[in-house]
This record gives C-alpha cells, structure tokens and sequence, in this order.
C-alpha cells in the first residue's frame, strides 16, 4: 500500500492546479449565467448570436488546440534531451496564441463598426466579459509560455502547459456555448 495520495500524483505544480480550479469554476459561473439569462429571450439571443463569425470562431477553435499539442509536446521533447525543438514549439503555441488574439480582435472590430457594443443586447454583454477574459488569458498564457521558453526546466514547462491547456479548455467549453447553442 503506498503513503501517496491523489494529490501527491497529480502531473505539475499543485499551486497551478488551485488556480486552474478557480479559473474554470469562474468561466463555469459566467456560463451558467449566461445560459440563465438566455432562457428569458431565446430569440432575442439567437438573433444576437447571428452577427457572430462562427467560421473565425471555429478557426480560432483548431488555432488553440493546435498550440495546445505544441505545448505538450514542448514538454515531452525537453524531457528527452530535445531542448531546441521544445523551445521552437513553445514559442509556436505562443504564436498561435497571438493568431488568435489576432483574430478574436478582428472580430472585436467588425462588431465595432456594426455599433455592436455590451450595451446591445445582454448577449452581447455576456459575449465581450466571457470571450474578452479568455482572450485575457490567452495574453497572459503567451506570456508564460514565452518565459517557460526561456526558463526551460522541464517543470516549468509542464506548469506552463498545464495553464495553457485550462486556456484552450475554456475556450473548447466557450466556443458552443457562446457560438453555436440556440
């Protein structure tokens, strides 16, 4: 019988799991709340909903998961010794996680021009807090996997995977919700 408790065998850093908890439990609450709110005016929401870029969504879609293998696969590559193709992916998904940014801005933008602000409709109030924190998070996860590149222990990598997969987690949870559900 091992002295190990589930705790002492979770992959990375336990700190980094507390906040990834609370993180999702606060995305979970904005989308319960979101889904409440949408039962009052169901088509008023689906009309809200049809002024969004399902196609850039999806795109963004593929674009995070996508960084979300180089993340993992940055760690398993410096754990074999592969230190310039670990550095090489996270600096990829750090790209992808600016592509993204990139895009999500664009369609910021385009909502913009159209006069669609948080004011619009509740929709749209939801739609900016819950995708403009993700987008917070994205920022802030390109900043960490562009300092696990440079500080490249093999244990910094895994906590800075590990908060990028909550990221791209997020957003695979956002993404119907936000986009597609009516």
């Amino acid at each position: 019988m091992s002295d190990a408790s589930l705790i002492d065998e979770l992959p990375g850093e336990l700190l980094m799991w507390v906040l990834i908890i609370s993180e999702l439990l606060v995305f979970g609450a904005g989308m319960v709340a979101f889904m409440g709110v949408r039962l009052t005016d169901p088509a008023g929401f689906a009309e809200a909903q049809s002024h969004l870029h399902r196609t850039g969504a999806a795109f963004n879609t593929a674009v995070l998961v996508t960084s979300g293998y180089l993340a993992a696969q940055a760690l398993q590559w410096r754990q074999v010794a592969r230190r310039g193709a670990a550095r090489l992916a996270l600096i990829g998904a750090a790209l992808l996680g600016v592509m993204f940014l990139v895009i999500k801005g664009v369609e910021y933008a385009d909502k913009a021009a159209q006069g669609i602000s948080y004011e619009t409709h509740p929709f749209f109030l939801f739609y900016y807090l819950l995708t403009g924190f993700h987008a917070a998070h994205v920022l802030a996860g390109v900043g960490i996997l562009l300092l696990v590149t440079w500080r490249d222990d093999p244990r910094n990598i895994e906590a800075g995977a590990q908060f990028w997969h909550m990221v791209d987690l997020v957003w695979i949870m956002l993404f119907p919700v936000v986009y597609l559900l009516g």
